[in-house]
């Protein structure tokens, strides 16, 4: 049964995630406690023999191995080929599970388009969509090891109902090499064309929107049929493996606290014949390897995670529900197309008909949520400039051959040289607007031109030694 937490995570608080890692069914736990204590067995089988059972000679050689095995771990590329892996795997796993077909706009579309209150209507709704669950249970029958499980043979389906006896003969002899899922859209699209003629069916596009709805409903049984066939590259799987399992192969031997190289002990105590060197000062020696374990959990992990969603219709803790899935698909759709048709409540004005902005009531629990204005777009409380010289609208000028010269600032050319070019921008560009063209240094003083005359003739002064300086230029 899929693991479902979703409550438990609604919101956002102090450990809220710290209360799923008690769970066992579907843990990460469950899943690798025996590769775990496996890797721990080894561990301290090779600890033990490197500290009680290997000579001094034979340590030393030992360290030198370790060294080198714990260099030669560090060059696999393991996150990045394992992390490309996972999300290949869990985007497919997700695409999978899309394309589980869902007769919920097909019954709709049947519901609405074969008419008839009488027997012959009521049989023809039923069948179609018998019709249409029995293209999901056959499909489904081989990809998930649980439908097969319940469905083992032809005769268990008709005991389900969802084929007459006849149908089956029909089925059985109808010979193929391929796998006949597709066969009861067959028998829908005939019998829908049945309808037509017999006119069960008003029109041609509604028999059209029909056959829309059945082929989408049919790819998706096509699509679960070839994502069970296709699957991924085996040399991509054997490559993640190798390297997960050559990593950590690595690392037993590779991560064992021996002997510092070069054999350097403490200087300032003399050894005992029967005394054995100390580790060096910084080394560290600890029975226990904490990250080295933690390292395998989360690797070991990663990987175990891509092999139970890598086929999510078996039957591990977090695969589909299929069996649930065909008895919902079956209720809901006989219920829409046969107790549900034409069975309508009456019609009546509903409780903001004469209100011109309805408002719904809120909880004591949601009240304070009316009070949050609405949002209308991010620059809706942008504030604008007051200068109404930066609202003013200008015309485009048209497209000329020859580039525009650049504006000078007088101040800013001082600096920079004659020759060079100002980053102020000019009004020209987009053609006349109120009079000669001005530059923005100018626009903020227009203001002031009125009230100080003297302030008036400094510009004035301004733009007479631009102009000259530009006529002086070769």
């Amino acid at each position: 049964m899929t693991v479902s937490y979703t409550l438990k995570v609604a919101e956002a608080r102090f450990g809220g995630f710290s209360s799923l890692l008690l769970r066992w069914r579907g843990s990460i736990y469950k899943l690798l406690y025996k590769e775990f204590l496996l890797f721990v067995a080894l561990y301290a089988v090779l600890s033990i023999t490197y500290r009680l059972l290997l000579t001094q000679e034979q340590r030393h050689v030992y360290a030198q191995v370790a060294r080198y095995c714990n260099r030669s771990a560090d060059l696999i590329p393991l996150s990045f080929v394992l992390g490309f892996y996972v999300t290949l795997v869990v985007n497919r796993w997700w695409s999978q599970y899309t394309s589980i077909p869902l007769p919920d706009q097909l019954m709709c579309v049947i519901s609405a388009s074969v008419h008839g209150a009488d027997q012959r209507g009521r049989l023809l709704r039923r069948t179609l969509m018998r019709y249409a669950n029995l293209a999901s249970v056959l499909v489904l029958r081989s990809v998930s090891t649980r439908v097969l499980k319940r469905f083992p043979t032809m005769e268990h389906v008709v005991d389900a109902g969802f084929m007459s006896q006849e149908e089956r003969k029909k089925f059985e002899s109808l010979k193929s090499d391929f796998n006949k899922y597709w066969v009861p859209c067959v028998w829908f699209t005939n019998l829908a064309a049945q309808a037509r003629r017999d006119g069960r069916i008003r029109d041609d596009i509604a028999l059209c929107l029909l056959l829309e709805e059945l082929n989408k409903y049919r790819a998706k049984c096509s699509m679960l049929f070839h994502y069970d066939w296709i699957s991924i590259p085996l040399v991509y799987t054997q490559v993640v493996t190798i390297a997960v399992y050559s990593f950590f192969a690595l690392s037993l031997v590779g991560r064992q606290f021996v002997e510092p190289e070069g054999g350097a002990t403490k200087p300032q105590e003399p050894l005992e014949p029967d005394q054995e060197a100390a580790p060096a000062l910084g080394d560290l020696d600890m029975y226990v390897p904490l990250t080295t374990l933690l390292q395998f959990f989360f690797y070991a992990g990663w990987l175990k995670v891509a092999e139970q969603i890598i086929n999510p219709f078996g039957e591990d803790d977090d695969d589909f529900e299929t069996n649930q899935l065909i008895d919902r698909n079956l209720q809901v759709s006989l219920l829409s197309v046969d107790d549900m048709y034409q069975n309508l409540p009456p019609a009546e004005k509903d409780l903001y008909w004469d209100e011109d902005q309805p408002q719904p009531p809120y909880t004591v629990a949601t009240a304070a949520e009316s009070l949050r204005p609405s949002f209308l777009g991010s620059t809706f409380n942008l504030r604008m400039s007051d200068d109404p010289e930066q609202s003013l609208q200008v015309e485009a000028s048209p497209a000329s051959p020859w580039p525009a010269p650049a504006a000078q600032t007088p101040l800013l050319g001082r600096f920079l040289g004659a020759g060079a070019p100002s980053p102020a921008i000019s009004l020209r560009n987009f053609g006349r607007a109120r009079g000669a063209p001005r530059t923005p240094h100018l626009l903020r003083f227009r203001a002031e031109e009125r009230e100080d005359p003297e302030a008036a003739a400094r510009i004035e002064e301004e733009e007479a030694a631009a102009s000259g300086d530009e006529a002086l230029k070769p």
